[in-house]
């Protein structure tokens, strides 16, 4: 019975240990080191891709023994945490006094880089030691294990903006523009998103677009359509769109970046597609609503028309000569 609460406490302690990656890592991008080591012992270490110069990190540290003899004396000790490029919390090394066969441990360690940090790789050195006791009952010479963990230290938080447009535009039509906003390591608040369009050219839609948060690593995204002027271009030319993004980051600072896009304003040609799926023939459009038949019948019918008037006038003129002739 008592077995079996042990097991029952062990799985507990796992599920809140990966609960607690998802509430306190949203969006996080992370690597997992696996290290199996004497006796059955099993450490899987899971820390963050990059960390911003300034801010923090979750390291999260999850050992299992899955031997059959229970171990003693297991200590995680994070070197670095006594040097001057990192802060890591809690500062005094990490001791497991025993663990039974089949239990587990999980741990998160917060790990901040120092504002005088110079962007670039880095190595946490983690130490580890354990004791295996052999028939559960003789402590055996603790064996000692370094793991260096790789965070890569960036300068400023990311936030990319892409921006979708047709390859080209021609004149007296609509087009659309997507905008799409990821904010890569930090989350942000406060979100102005605005496209600013040159002074001839109008807007279907919204151009302002407003977000009270965009967390890290998920992508927001608005479309509005460009609508050209009416009047014929001669020549082609690039007409310039620029992005701009407003925000406040993690650390109460008001941001803004910004993006500008050119597109191609160019003559129509003789047969047009719209991006609506209207038609453009010459200076006769044909709209997305109108039916194939009356697509097809109207000209068809046009064209009839016109081969029997050109029939019954060529039949008038070879009646006349003929009364000439006579």
């Amino acid at each position: 019975m008592m077995h079996f609460m042990v097991r029952g406490m062990n799985q507990i302690w796992i599920i809140l240990i990966v609960l607690g990656l998802f509430v306190l890592l949203p969006g996080v991008r992370a690597e997992t080191i696996t290290q199996n080591f004497k006796g059955g012992m099993d450490v899987e270490i899971t820390y963050p891709d990059d960390i911003v110069i300034g801010r923090e990190g979750i390291i999260s540290i999850l050992v299992q023994n899955n031997g059959w003899e229970d171990k003693q004396g297991i200590i995680f000790d994070f070197v670095s945490s006594k040097t001057s490029e990192f802060i890591v919390e809690p500062s005094e090394p990490i001791i497991i006094e025993r663990l039974a066969q089949g239990g587990s441990f999980g741990e998160n360690i917060k790990v901040r880089t120092l504002d005088s940090i110079n962007k670039g790789k880095y190595f946490l050195n983690l130490k580890y030691s354990q004791s295996l006791i052999a028939n559960n009952e003789t402590p055996q010479p603790a064996t000692f294990h370094d793991i260096a963990i790789p965070i890569l230290v960036k300068e400023d938080p990311r936030v990319i903006i892409h921006t979708k447009t047709p390859e080209s535009i021609f004149t007296n039509a609509e087009f659309p523009i997507e905008v799409k906003v990821i904010s890569q390591d930090i989350d942000i608040t406060g979100v102005n998103m605005r496209i600013i369009p040159p002074a001839d050219i109008e807007f279907r839609g919204e151009t302002s677009h407003t977000f009270s948060k965009i967390e890290k690593g998920t992508p927001v995204a608005f479309t509005s359509r460009i609508v050209t002027p009416s009047e014929e271009v001669n020549t082609e030319y690039k007409i310039p769109f620029e992005i701009i993004v407003e925000y406040t980051d993690d650390v109460g600072e008001e941001k803004a970046d910004s993006q500008t896009v050119s597109v191609v304003l160019r003559p129509r040609t003789f047969m047009e597609l719209t991006t609506d799926g209207g038609i453009w023939v010459g200076d006769f459009f044909i709209a997305p609503y109108v039916s194939l038949g009356t697509v097809i019948g109207i000209p068809a019918g046009a064209l009839f028309s016109l081969l029997i008037r050109r029939k019954q006038n060529s039949g008038k003129r070879r009646k006349k000569k003929r009364k000439e002739e006579v």
